[in-house]
């Protein structure tokens, strides 16, 4: 039996959803803001997502960026937005399919079955708690531990410090770091992640003259080590 998280602020779609899929024998979560949602999706490890982007307390693409953070699980957008920008924004951030209210319940339980039935293979999923030897980091949480003590990280750093860690032992090129991070006009701005590198060190290494976490590949980008 699999378990779905249904996002969304307006009570008849999701009480909707809700009698669609446990007639269908799924397990249903159920949030309606984007906060309630982060915390279920780490309690709950749902095996997919479908999403509202229009949420009260932050926009879905937010929602679906710290997701992607820590997890894998396919997330479906359903939402009234519906120009070709918009779809292609939440794309990036890392939805895997997207459908429009108004939709056709048959259509939405296909999308969800074929995602949930894509990501089946890959069904040893990475923990949101990434140890080291200096430092603990919960993703889900967006907590770091250092020493026993909290770290504090901008919403900058802590982006860089996902997407190295969702590369984790492997190198990030510096162009796919900006692009991630930053955004594509600031694909040249290397600057950038030699400022942003070096606060990550400076609150997270042992001795950030000579990371052991943070490598840096000279010329080439960067890569993030346990």
């Amino acid at each position: 039996m699999h378990r779905v998280l249904v996002v969304d602020d307006e009570p008849q779609i999701l009480r909707a959803l809700v009698i669609s899929l446990k007639a269908r024998q799924y397990e249903v979560d159920t949030a309606p803001d984007g906060a309630t949602a982060l915390r279920l999706a780490r309690d709950r490890h749902p095996d997919a997502v479908i999403l509202d982007l229009g949420l009260p307390d932050m926009d879905g693409t937010e929602v679906i960026a710290r997701l992607r953070g820590w997890t894998r699980t396919p997330i479906i957008v359903l939402s009234a937005r519906h120009t070709s920008d918009e779809k292609v924004q939440a794309l990036d951030a890392g939805a895997d399919d997207y459908v429009t209210k108004p939709f056709g319940m048959d259509e939405l339980l296909a999308r969800l079955r074929a995602a949930v039935r894509r990501a089946e293979p890959a069904a040893a999923e990475e923990d949101s708690v990434v140890h080291t030897a200096g430092f603990t980091v919960d993703l889900a949480a967006r907590k770091i531990q250092r020493e026993g003590r909290d770290v504090r990280l901008t919403p900058t750093e802590w982006h860089l410090l996902e997407v190295l860690i969702r590369h984790s032992g492997r190198l990030v090129s510096q162009k796919q770091l900006l692009q991630e991070v930053w955004g594509p006009a600031y694909r040249t701005e290397t600057n950038y992640l030699r400022v942003y590198m070096a606060q990550l060190r400076r609150k997270l290494e042992t001795d950030p003259a000579h990371p052991r976490h943070f490598v840096t590949e000279p010329g080439m980008g960067y890569r993030f080590e346990r």
